[in-house]
């Protein structure tokens, strides 16, 4: 007998499943409470459980997983067009169980906590980078009002701001010159909970063997690494290299229509964070490398240098991909085959 697949829909405190059941053939549509949904997984034959992968969907898909059912991850997009009527609980459960039942449906990696967690650590540091940032713009545009310009970067420029802050106490405002110490103060605690958070996800770097495999392809360093690995999850989600470039983002947006296909820019999908990662490494490869290969010639020379920059970033994703699927290490010289 087949197993019993469930749709359900997961909120904070109220949880719709909906399922056929194998016996009478009758559909169930149930609501529940989070103690009362895993009393009755528990109970339950081990089946397939789908959700929508959203908040607190990996955390759900690790505890059902441990009551002994599969458990299948969906992004939304793909079951909005199930959706029959009104946008209700009790909807959006049958239309997870529907969605999951259909041919070729693509699913989402079920995330480790260690994967979820370096997640956090990334968005933190993503955080404090932009208000570093904010900050130290904001202390370039107040005292370019009185006259103040300071050199390009960021380093440059703070650094300049300490070495004249003398000459800033004798020519501006007493009310100024406390406002801009107390925001020195402010971006340097801002900088050392950067470092600190950047020592955690090195941490992890050295230990996770992983990270260390991709950390070898040029262009992918520490930061870069920890969030591949954590966002892909499981290689072998993806079917090949240019599906997890494209679930990146990293790949041409397709039109078409009357059998004739067009190519766009990226279709830039998937997480805006990694993608950003990638390519600023595809910078740094194609521009300050001592050596560049074949590849990396003929490209510069025929394309402009954002779209040399994504292909390469492309590249690079795809390359991981590969590292990660098949367990080999990186070879620079290595030349892919099509399978027949």
């Amino acid at each position: 007998m087949n197993a019993t697949t469930y749709g359900l829909d997961i909120a904070k405190r109220v949880f719709q499943l909906y399922w056929v059941d194998p016996q009478s053939g009758e559909s169930v549509n149930r609501r529940f409470g989070r103690d009362e949904l895993i009393a009755f997984l528990a109970q339950r034959p081990a089946g397939r459980v789908a959700l929508e992968a959203c908040g607190s969907a990996h955390w759900w898909a690790r505890k059902i997983e441990a009551l002994g059912h599969e458990v299948v991850l969906l992004h939304a997009k793909f079951i909005r067009p199930f959706v029959q009527t009104n946008k209700t609980d009790a909807a959006d459960a049958r239309a997870i169980w529907t969605a999951v039942q259909q041919p070729g449906m693509r699913m989402v990696a079920v995330k480790s906590e260690e994967q979820q967690a370096m997640l956090g650590l990334h968005r933190m540091r993503a955080s404090l980078v932009k208000f570093r940032t904010m900050q130290v713009n904001q202390l370039r545009g107040l005292l370019y009002e009185f006259g103040v310009v300071l050199r390009v970067g960021r380093q440059a420029g703070l650094a300049e701001i300490r070495a004249r802050m003398g000459d800033f106490e004798e020519s501006l405002p007493g009310v100024l010159v406390s406002g801009v110490q107390e925001q020195m103060k402010r971006i340097e605690a801002v900088q050392g909970d950067i470092d600190t958070l950047e020592e955690r996800i090195g941490a992890w770097t050295r230990r996770e063997q992983s990270c260390l495999a991709v950390a070898q392809v040029p262009g992918i360093g520490r930061l870069t690494a920890t969030a591949l690995v954590a966002t892909m999850g499981q290689a072998r989600s993806f079917r090949s290299g240019r599906e997890f470039a494209a679930y990146l983002g990293l790949v041409p947006r397709q039109i078409g229509t009357g059998g004739r296909v067009r190519l766009g820019g990226i279709s830039k999908r998937g997480d805006s964070y990694l993608r950003s990662l990638l390519v600023h490494g595809a910078r740094s490869v194609l521009y300050r490398a001592k050596t560049k290969t074949r590849w990396q010639k003929e490209i510069l020379g025929r394309r402009p240098a954002n779209v040399a920059a994504v292909a390469q970033a492309s590249k690079m994703a795809r390359t991981a991909w590969a590292i990660l699927a098949h367990g080999q290490p990186y070879q620079a010289h290595h030349v892919s085959v099509r399978p027949a």
